[in-house]
């Protein structure tokens, strides 16, 4: 089964969200996959991974760069995982069949979005092989389940 997580933008950027949401990925020790479609977005979100600030930093690279199976976080326009990802960032908020295959989803959509995540959730509803949530920010900045 596949959970898939709905995030609604609300506070923070989606850079911002990504990498939030990567600590806590890294944190379980698990590997992460990023998926957008925009070359920009995918640069833009590699180097706020890069630079996470605090001395620290998410070591990451493009899916297909040489190597890619070793990097941690690996930053892609689909759902191929070199790296052997069990946890997949949806950054672009475009839902992608293939993203079935991780254990866990994370689909990041901001205002704009709202009625094709609606939409995209009546359509994984139904489905025995997946478990839909949502997600919203709260104002101090994390995130609560809710309905």
């Amino acid at each position: 089964m596949t959970r898939v997580d709905f995030y609604q933008l609300s506070r923070d950027p989606v850079d911002v969200t990504v990498v939030k949401l990567a600590g806590k990925v890294m944190q379980a020790g698990e590997r992460l996959l990023v998926v957008a479609a925009d070359p920009a977005l995918r640069e833009r979100l590699g180097n706020a991974l890069w630079a996470k600030g605090g001395g620290t930093f998410f070591a990451n690279g493009p899916a297909d760069a040489p190597h890619a199976a070793r990097q941690p976080i690996l930053v892609s326009d689909g759902c191929a995982a070199p790296n052997e990802a069990s946890i997949a960032i949806l950054a672009d908020g475009v839902w992608r069949e293939e993203a079935s295959a991780f254990s866990r989803v994370m689909l990041l959509f901001d205002e704009a979005a709202t009625e094709a995540a609606r939409n995209l959730w009546r359509d994984l509803a139904p489905r025995e092989d997946i478990d839909n949530r949502i997600f919203k920010q709260t104002p101090e900045g994390g995130w609560r389940e809710g309905r």
